[in-house]
């Protein structure tokens, strides 16, 4: 560069010499501030959001504990060949109120305390600030993804709007005696978390719970009836997807929904047509949506120009954001690869690169004018 600056110097006529000298001082000034900022303000940033992301990988570990706790209070054996970490997190293989299938090596990943600091992340690589409201539906499949999620959204402290659905698949919450919302229970007594879903349905098939047995079934909508809150019971899915819109429209009030999170696979939240099954885990875009009477909640949080963070391939999470299979001890917050991504996605080179760019194509035009 200070190659170029000389032979500009030659080109320059005398009578303007001057000038155009402090031109280029002003232009090394502003670049050499451009420089400075560029690397001070992202690497600021990025040590908030890691903090952020280690309050919510501790805030869950403390959830995961209380659990435990809870468990061992109500005298409900934790299985060690199962959950060989003791969250008290994993289900069984089968009992009345399952509704699928479901891999037990992905519900163990899933109890991985930085599960809740990759929620952050991806948070805020969405845009959502601190204060901001959230909306996300939940299917009990994924208790531990449920609870990363409280998690997240009490470390950035958002209003999160929350839609669960009772019914579980193989491993996660289809314990009969400690289904969802015997776990929400427990984490509002050893005072964990204070929200509360503003929804619950059975979900499973049509979200009307029609692939548990009739006793499960039965169980859960006492359950529901004992919670007192509102229930959803629609087995159409465009009514059901709406009346789910505007529940969270109407909670949020004159806040925008800044994000929605899909935990699982339900059928509300996901829709009935083949091609959401293509979607990458983690935070997505969709650009392509289906009619209406296949579209789930992601598809009309979509239309609404809101992003979306899709939790349901867990494998396909711990691939593209560096967090352990099937880990065994689970791993301490704040320890791990997921952390790393944060200065790895800092935009200091980028700004750095295009503002250096942009001064060459200056002093180029300069040097073009005056010769």
């Amino acid at each position: 560069m200070a190659g170029l600056f000389f032979s500009l110097r030659r080109n320059i006529p005398k009578e303007s010499g001057e000038k155009i000298r402090g031109v280029i001082f002003i232009l090394c000034a502003i670049s050499l501030l451009f420089l400075i900022l560029a690397r001070t303000i992202p690497l600021k940033q990025g040590e908030k959001i890691k903090s952020e992301m280690v309050r919510a990988s501790e805030i869950m570990e403390e959830a995961l504990g209380a659990i435990h706790e809870c468990r061992m209070e109500k005298e409900m054996a934790i299985d060690r060949e199962i959950d060989f970490n003791q969250t008290g997190l994993i289900g069984v293989k089968y009992s009345s109120t399952t509704t699928s299938l479901g891999s037990l090596e992905a519900k163990r990943t899933a109890c991985n305390p930085n599960f809740a600091a990759l929620i952050v992340y991806l948070l805020d690589r969405a845009g959502v600030k601190r204060g901001d409201t959230v909306a996300a539906g939940a299917s009990s499949s994924f208790p531990s993804l449920i609870v990363a999620a409280l998690s997240a959204s009490k470390a950035m402290d958002l209003q999160p709007l929350m839609i669960s659905s009772l019914g579980a698949s193989q491993w996660g919450a289809n314990i009969p005696e400690f289904h969802w919302l015997e776990i929400q229970s427990c984490l509002q007594e050893a005072g964990v978390f204070k929200t509360q879903p503003i929804a619950i349905s059975l979900g499973g098939d049509k979200d009307t719970g029609m692939d548990m047995s009739p006793q499960g079934r039965a169980l859960l909508l006492h359950e529901a009836e004992e919670w007192g809150g509102l229930f959803l019971d629609e087995p159409n899915l465009s009514r059901n997807v709406q009346e789910r819109m505007r529940l969270y429209e109407e909670y949020a009030g004159e806040k925008e929904i800044k994000a929605f999170i899909n935990i699982g696979g339900s059928w509300s939240n996901m829709g009935t047509d083949s091609e959401v099954l293509k979607l990458k885990p983690g935070l997505v875009r969709l650009k392509n949506v289906p009619p209406e009477e296949r579209r789930g909640v992601i598809h009309e949080m979509a239309l609404r120009g809101i992003p979306i963070i899709h939790l349901l391939y867990v494998k396909g999470l711990c691939r593209r954001y560096r967090l352990p299979w099937d880990p065994m001890p689970l791993p301490q917050p704040g320890k791990g690869e997921i952390y790393l991504l944060v200065s790895e996605t800092q935009p200091s080179f980028f700004v750095l690169a295009g503002l250096y760019f942009l001064f060459i194509i200056l002093v180029f035009l300069f040097r073009k004018k005056i010769s």
